[in-house]
This record gives C-alpha cells, structure tokens and sequence, in this order.
C-alpha cells in the first residue's frame, strides 16, 4: 500500500539530493507543498493554482495543495517561518515587512523573517477595476460618500491601498464617509453580484472572470482616478510605491456590458510567487519548469493569463531569486539582474 508523505519538511533533505524514497512494490513517495493564494476571482488565485495545477500534473512526485483563504500579509510571514511552502508575494508588501512598517509594525521578528523569502517569479496582479452598476447613480469617486465599498479583506494590502487612494483623491476617510465592507475575496465576489455592495474593487486583469460574470446580465462602469488628481504629490507617491504604476483600462475591457466611453487611470500593481529559501534547489527547479513549459497550452483558453510570461519574470522584485528558480532562468538563456541573484 502506498503511505504518502504528509509533509515536505520529512523529504527536503532527500529530495534535494535527487532522490525519491522508494516504497513497497516500488511505488514512490509524494511529497507534499501547502500553497497559500487570495480567494477566487482575483488574479493570484488564477495564476497560482494553475502554478499548482501544472506542477501536479507534471511532476507526479510532487503535489501543491492550495489554500485560497486569509489575507497575503499572514501568508508571508508563514511562508518565512517555514509553516507554509508558497504565498503571492508583492514588491510593495515585501518592502513593508523588510522594514518593519504598516501592519508588520508590532510584529518585531518580520525584518529577520523577510530574510528567509526567496521568489520564483513575478508577475502583472493587473489593475485595480473599481466597479459599479451603470444603473447605481455612481460615475466617479466623489460619488461613493455613503456608499457600501469593498476595499479589500481585512488586513490585506489591498485595502490599504485603496483606503489611501480613495482618501487621497476624494478626501473621504473610509468607515466616516463611507461604509467599508469587512469580507473575503470570493464573499465580496458574491455579494457585489447579489447587489449588496454599492462599489467593488478587485486588482486583477482584465477581462475578470468574476467582473465578467456580473457583465453578462448587467451594464457595469469601471471608474477611474479623475485627470486633475494626477499630478496630486499624494496620489503620484502611490504610483510609485513598489510594484505600483498608473495604467489605463480600456473602456471595452468587458464589451457592451461595460458603459465607459475612454480609458480610465488607475494603478497597476506586480505580484510574485515566492517561497521560503530552504526549499529544496532541484525541486524549485522542476516546478518552474514545469509551470513555464505547460503554461502557453494553457493561454488559448485562459485570455486573462495572456498577460503572465517570462518577459516580466523579474520586474518590480525586491527579493532575491530561489537558486532552483534562477537554474531554470539561466538554462533558457534569460538575462537575470543583479540585484535578484541568490
């Protein structure tokens, strides 16, 4: 009978040697890899459970199981501390933990923890879609004082993020001028398209499969940052926050549903996946292999992974490579910065 292995932690040490246990009737281990991801709809969660998908099907020895709950500032700090395997990481998050700051300010160990995250590659989150029903009254950010608004999940990035753009652009505090909507990824999914939330933001690429299912029974608008809140000193210090730039939605990103008549300005932001520095070389290795060999079959079917190639592997990263990663890199002949080597 074959006894699989629960946890990776048994086998690293053996696996990053090359070698597979061998089990009675000569059936191999499996070794097991926890992956922790946002909720369904946005982004990450497309990318890394096809991360996983690929990987489980390519690498049978191997299996990553995802867990789509809780908020990435959590998921690093597990992924530093060796509790988990792989967590979306992002340039902006990783620069708070290194230094301490924001919600890893009471947390005193999170500078040293930063230190144990290695990435295997980054890539465009997409851009922050802040959507509403044509029909709701709502056409610019001025008009979300009294409104329900999902910023994002409690004590996620996200909804700093948006909390100082929606402050930085209408003056309004968020929970005084306007309600802010306290749920998960996918319960925030659900209640938008259930019309129980008046503004609903999502950074993500365009077309969202979540976004989409609103549009096709209804008329939606994407509102964007206003021309004269551009140039504001606060607003362009967002922009250029790690990871972060403006962006410009199309006005049919979501067809005839999607009522916008010009490209609206909002922030684009670049996420990773990344892991903890022990991991074992070879096994990274074969992961990203594998992801990046299987992932244009993929692309056909899939219009929102058009955007994710090896093109911008490295942009906007702020933590060192995982040596298995960056074996696979220089195999392909990819140029590797510098500043990201192991």
């Amino acid at each position: 009978m074959n006894k699989k292995v629960t946890r990776r932690s048994a086998l690293s040490a053996i696996t990053a040697a090359g070698v597979i246990p061998m089990l009675p009737g000569g059936l191999s281990a499996k070794t097991f890899y926890r992956l922790s991801t946002l909720g369904p709809g946005t982004t990450p969660n497309l990318v890394m459970t096809t991360f996983a998908t690929i990987v489980n099907k390519a690498l049978p020895e191997h299996e990553i199981q995802v867990n789509a709950t809780g908020a990435a500032t959590k998921h690093a700090l597990e992924v530093a501390s060796g509790k988990t395997d792989f967590f979306m990481s992002s340039p902006t998050l990783m620069h708070l933990m290194s230094n301490g700051k924001a919600m890893y300010q009471k947390i005193k160990q999170a500078p040293e923890l930063a230190q144990n995250v290695r990435t295997l590659f980054n890539f465009p989150m997409g851009m922050y879609h802040i959507v509403v029903y044509a029909d709701s009254g709502i056409t610019s950010l001025m008009d979300v004082k009294g409104k329900r608004v999902f910023l994002g999940p409690p004590g996620g990035a996200a909804l700093r993020t948006m909390t100082r753009l929606f402050e930085n652009v209408t003056g309004y505090k968020a929970g005084e001028d306007f309600e802010v909507v306290k749920l998960g990824w996918d319960s925030a999914a659900q209640a938008f398209q259930d019309k129980n939330i008046d503004v609903y933001c999502n950074p993500t690429n365009p077309p969202s499969p979540v976004i989409s299912q609103v549009a096709v029974s209804n008329k939606i608008r994407l509102l964007g940052i206003p021309e004269d809140a551009l140039a504001r000193p606060e607003v362009v210090k967002l922009s250029k926050s790690p990871g972060f730039r403006f962006m410009e939605m199309p006005p049919d990103a979501y067809g005839d549903a999607q009522v916008n008549t010009k490209p609206e300005t909002t922030l684009g932001v670049n996420v990773g996946v990344s892991t903890n520095k022990n991991l074992p070389d070879d096994a990274i290795y074969e992961m990203v292999k594998a992801f990046w060999t299987g992932l244009e079959d993929l692309k056909a079917d899939a219009p929102w992974m058009a955007a994710i190639s090896t093109d911008s592997a490295f942009d906007d990263m702020n933590t060192k490579l995982h040596p298995g990663a960056l074996r696979y890199y220089k195999e392909v002949g990819l140029k590797v910065p510098a500043e990201v080597m192991p």
